[in-house]
């Protein structure tokens, strides 16, 4: 979990605690700042889920790539130039 998660999880809760007090003492005002901070704190939350998810799936191939180019670094550098080409043409329409 990273901090995103933590503090949309807590803005989240005190929305929600926000919202019990106004409907409880017929605060409207409250009851709608409870709802507003529930509405970013669920976004930061998904935000930070997000992020945790690129973070898992991403990670592991930068890693791959690293470890790759550190054992085989002329292969890698041949690939790359390779790759280099085949973008340089198909942005030349060829």
């Amino acid at each position: 979990m990273n901090t995103d998660t933590l503090a949309g999880a807590a803005t989240n809760l005190g929305g929600k605690i926000k919202e019990g007090l106004g409907s409880a003492t017929g605060d409207k005002t409250l009851r709608a700042e409870g709802k507003a901070d529930q509405l970013g704190g669920q976004a930061r939350q998904s935000y930070g889920d997000a992020k945790n998810a690129v973070e898992d799936t991403i990670r592991p191939a930068i890693d791959y790539a690293r470890q790759f180019i550190h054992e085989r670094p002329f292969t890698a550098a041949a690939l790359g130039g390779v790759l280099g080409i085949a973008l340089i043409n198909t942005l030349r329409g060829k």
